[in-house]
Formats: C-alpha cells, structure tokens, sequence
C-alpha cells in the first residue's frame, strides 16, 4: 500500500487552508509522514507565529499516539491514567485538540496539525483536513 505522498498531503493541507478561510480563523498547518517528519506545511497570513510550532507539535503528537490530540486532552488531564505524558518525551507531545491522525485504509500514515485558532477551531479545521486525504 502506498503510504503518504507529498501530492496526498498537499490534499489535505488544502482542505485545511479551505476549512481555516472559510470560519475566518489564520492557521498554520503541518502534515507529517508516518515517520513523523514534516512533509508539507503552510502558515496563512496573519496567524500567530507561535502557531508554527505549536501545528507542527500537534502532528507530531497526533502520529506517535496513533489518535487525535483531543482525545488525547482527556487521558492526560490531571488525574487521567497518562497524566504528565507530554512531558515524558524528549521532544514534546501536544496534548490539546487540533490534531488528527491520517489513516489510508488501517495504516497509520502520518498526521495533521493545525494552530492559530481556539482549540475546537483548530480541531475543525484539522478534521476537515484529514477527510481530504484521498484513500487511494
């Protein structure tokens, strides 16, 4: 099975790019491959230049854990079972939404990260990206 292509992400960041523009909300957006590497990113103007790192943590994240950055909110949230997680990596998990694994079939093939708006928009934006990953 193919894995992700840079024509494949390139997909889903211009899913994303649409999603931000069309609820008015500059972001920045990283893709990584299944190795966790960056493989496309933009950051649209006007979005906060801590939202650079802050999409690219959220990829990073969202690909090691295998499942959505929200989700992952939960479980490490003070008294949660993976309280402290983000903190027990050499380099830092981003535990709040805005994150979205990209699957092609059951694979794991990399992940989507997106800052620059309130959580849930960023999560909008990040869902919207992810289902514009085509699956062949």
């Amino acid at each position: 099975m193919a894995g992700l292509t840079y024509e494949k992400a390139q997909n889903v960041l211009q899913a994303a790019l649409r999603k931000a523009d069309e609820i008015g909300v500059p972001s920045s957006v990283a893709v990584v491959d299944e190795g966790r590497e960056l493989l496309a990113f933009a950051r649209q103007t006007g979005a906060l230049l801590a939202s650079v790192e802050i999409s690219i943590g959220k990829a990073y994240t969202a690909c090691s854990m295998q499942m959505d950055t929200g989700t992952l909110a939960e479980m490490t949230a003070p008294g949660q079972p993976l309280a402290g997680l983000e903190t027990s990596h050499r380099r830092p998990l981003v535990a709040f939404a805005g994150g979205q694994p990209l699957w092609i079939g059951d694979e794991i093939a990399g992940a989507v990260g997106v800052a620059g708006g309130l959580v849930e928009q960023d999560d909008q934006v990040a869902t919207a990206a992810a289902a514009g990953l085509p699956q062949v």
